[in-house]
């Protein structure tokens, strides 16, 4: 095994010697006389395969020198074999306890140290092989999961554009929905109600499900969709089916591909139900409180919030302000009684958070009033 690097570190000069004369031919041999030098050549590129480490030194015994090779992560799976003249069974445990992979006995025996020598660098050698192929797996690994995540961001905003497309909405309600929802989840997991709930694995998946939560308006007819006026009780309860057709698609996309994706099964919540309200009055369902899951409790504040301070063919955008107070008296009816207190008390974050995300510089300027 030609161009390995070893250590050899003993206080006696005539044990250098005769090991660097015994390694030479097949090795790279550092010597080192105490274990201050030692553990200094340790640390120098290349780093050693093999450390042949005397344990009786003065100053800085064996023991000492080994114990700090392992408490540094540069040197720290560099094998070590203690050669020493001690014989003692505890000896020889407490080097194998300090992470000593090997043990020989004084007077040297040749033959013997060479077979060890070469045993534990072959040991290392495919200790080293493995973990770089490791190390490649992983990065392979990471690799696809995020082009996995790639694809399915993608897909999930060119769906929820597809909807938004259909009825003449823009592309930030999107960004500003979802932006809005994530920040409302991080504050909401302080609060004792929601913490068992949100964690940054949850809010990251329902955030990520946001955009789908108006996919069902693909299966709404053009003319009422796309109305420049108020919609008749017979068009509204046609509009309000969109809830329950955008959960279904969702769930039949996931029984056709027999797989469950975690964020989907919050994006059919946020689908059928971010149209529920706290009292009860909502739709589809008629869920209240509790009964409504907490990503569409969510929803439903974000929702509602971009579309007060948005303008559409059918209204201009109200002013923040205003806004405030038509959501503040929605409180216990419209929306989670706790989660609109977080979003009031933060109201002015979720304000900017909107003129981030606005394409219409004369509505945002409007809606500051």
């Amino acid at each position: 095994m030609p161009g390995r690097t070893i250590l050899v570190v003993d206080d006696n000069p005539e044990n250098l010697i005769v090991l660097g004369e015994l390694l030479l031919g097949q090795h790279k041999v550092r010597t080192a006389n105490s274990g201050e030098r030692a553990l200094f050549l340790a640390r120098q590129r290349p780093l050693p395969d093999l450390i042949l480490l005397d344990v009786m030194m003065p100053v800085m015994s064996g023991y000492e020198v080994l114990a700090q090779l392992r408490a540094d992560p540069l040197t720290r799976d560099i094998p070590v074999i203690f050669v020493t003249a001690l014989n003692a069974a505890e000896d020889e445990q407490r080097g194998i306890e300090l992470g000593a992979v090997d043990y020989v006995t004084k007077p040297l025996h040749p033959a013997i140290v060479l077979a060890r020598v070469n045993t534990h660098l072959e040991l290392k050698a495919a200790r080293d092989v493995l973990r770089r192929d490791n190390a490649k797996l992983e990065l392979e690994i990471a690799r696809r999961m995020h082009e996995n995540q790639v694809v399915q961001d993608v897909t999930i905003h060119a769906l929820a554009r597809l909807a938004e497309m259909r009825d003449e909405e823009t592309g930030r309600h999107i960004e500003h929905t979802q932006s809005t929802v994530r920040h409302l989840a991080r504050l909401a997991r302080s609060h004792p109600r929601f913490a068992a709930e949100l964690n940054e694995h949850t809010i990251a998946l329902i955030s990520k499900s946001a955009p789908l939560h108006d996919i069902g308006k693909v299966g709404i007819p053009d003319q009422i969709l796309r109305k420049p006026g108020k919609l008749d009780a017979a068009e509204w309860e046609i509009m309000k089916t969109h809830a329950q057709l955008g959960a279904d698609a969702l769930r039949h996309a996931v029984d056709d591909t027999h797989e469950r994706a975690e964020f989907l099964d919050f994006a059919i919540e946020i689908a059928r139900s971010h149209h529920e309200r706290w009292d009860g009055s909502g739709y589809p369902d008629g869920l209240a409180g509790e009964a409504i899951p907490l990503a569409a409790r969510l929803m439903a504040i974000a929702d509602v919030f971009d579309a007060l301070i948005s303008r559409r063919v059918y209204k201009a955008p109200m002013p923040f302000g205003v806004t405030q107070a038509l959501m503040a008296e929605q409180r216990g009816r419209h929306f989670d009684p706790d989660l609109l207190d977080i979003f009031i008390g933060a109201y002015d974050t979720f304000c900017d958070l909107a003129r981030r995300h606005t394409e219409d510089p004369a509505a945002a300027a409007d809606a500051t009033g």
